[in-house]
This record gives C-alpha cells, sequence and structure tokens, in this order.
C-alpha cells in the first residue's frame, strides 16, 4: 500500500487506561453511576460526546457537559495514561522507508491526538492527523478519513484504512480502501470481520506484514 491511514487509540496505542478513567470522572461529575473499567468498552470509537448521549439518553446540553468534565481529565492525566503497542515505533519505521504516505484518522480531537503524537515521537511519519474539533463535533469515521484521504491526495485503491472498531472498517469500505483490522485492539469478538475488514493481524507484527505486502490473507 502506497498510502495508509491508522486509527489511533486501540490501533497504535493502549490508551483505554486514560480514556476509561476519564470517562468514569466525567460520569461521576454528571451524577452518573460509571460502570467499573472492564465494562467501558463502548467508550472507544465513536466520539465521546455521542457515546455519552448514546448510552445515558442524555440531553445536548448534558452530553456536552460530559464532555468538558471528560476534557478537564484527560488533558491533564488521562492522555498520558497510555503506552505504544509492542513494535508499532519499528513498524512505522519500516513502512516510512518503504516510502508509505501515512496519516492519523481518528474520532479523538486532533488537539489530543497531536498532544499523544509527539509525546511518543512519532510526528515524523505522519503527513497529517485528522480528528474531530474540541466540542466533539465533525469526529465521525467517515469525515476524518476523508479529510485526510484529501490532504494526501491518495488514490483509494492504493490506500489501507487500519482500526480495531467496526467505525474504521465501515469507513474504509466507503471509500473504497484497503480495511485492515487490528484484532489486538478493543472490537468484540466478530465485529471486525461483521463490519468488513478484509485482513485483520492479531499482531503489530502481522500487521506490518500484511501492510508492506508479505502476508497473504
Amino acid at each position: 500500500m502506497q498510502y495508509i491511514l491508522f486509527d489511533l487509540d486501540g490501533t497504535l496505542t493502549d490508551s483505554k487506561e486514560g480514556i476509561f478513567k476519564s470517562a468514569q470522572y466525567a460520569l461521576e461529575k454528571l451524577g452518573i453511576t460509571p460502570p467499573p473499567l472492564e465494562e467501558m468498552n463502548w467508550v472507544v470509537g465513536p466520539p465521546i460526546r455521542q457515546s455519552f448521549a448514546e448510552r445515558y439518553h442524555l440531553s445536548e446540553e448534558e452530553a456536552f457537559r460530559g464532555l468538558r468534565f471528560y476534557q478537564e481529565r484527560f488533558g491533564s492525566v488521562g492522555y498520558l495514561e497510555n503506552r505504544l503497542y509492542e513494535g508499532v515505533a519499528h513498524m512505522l519505521e519500516r513502512l516510512h522507508a518503504a516510502g508509505c504516505r501515512m496519516a492519523i484518522a481518528t474520532s479523538k480531537p486532533t488537539f489530543y491526538a497531536t498532544r499523544i503524537i509527539q509525546h511518543f515521537g512519532l510526528d515524523t511519519y505522519f503527513e497529517m492527523i485528522s480528528g474531530s474539533d474540541l466540542d466533539g463535533t465533525n469526529g465521525k469515521k467517515e469525515l476524518v478519513v476523508e479529510r485526510a484521504l484529501d490532504a494526501l491526495q491518495a488514490e483509494p485503491g492504493r490506500t489501507a484504512m487500519v482500526g480495531d472498531r467496526s467505525y474504521d472498517m465501515k469507513g474504509a469500505r466507503k471509500f473504497g480502501l484497503y480495511a485492515v483490522g487490528a484484532g489486538y485492539g478493543y472490537g468484540d469478538p466478530g465485529e471486525l470481520e461483521a463490519a468488513g475488514a478484509q485482513a485483520i493481524a492479531q499482531t503489530v507484527e502481522e500487521l506490518t506484514e500484511i501492510l508492506l505486502g508479505e502476508r497473504e490473507v
């Protein structure tokens, strides 16, 4: 693949501790008893504001308050409760050396995604970071994928979208991209297959081989 779009959470970084704890903090501030950490996977994928609204039937105003509470914690400590999946830096180095052009396509606000990418020293690998606005808008996967494609001027038939949730696979298929699932991420069993993944990597090493065309799928 000449062009590669990467999701961030559950694909390049294991960020669930910071996301889950910040979501719990926000729910408590809203007067809602949060579920335990092991039952928080629903938070990862769509924009936080959307997740809160749909899960707890919140009004637009309540969901926006929840987003602000979430950002209150995430922006100070949550984004650092995060780690790269083993092998990610080496994968990006190999892809870059092979001439691949790469971008981030995430529903996370661009502001936070940029801070995280810079924190891990990965910013030299990505030509652009396409995310949502800080108020939670413009974060639907189709929108962030489309912006990344436009920025790279990528040809769909030579472009892969890599992610760990159904939203990533659906975003890829909408634009005719090669849909590659990160099976080591936060998706539920069977989620990636049902959403149209054309290849699924169970490790970062497998993902590297798939993207470089070194593994049959």
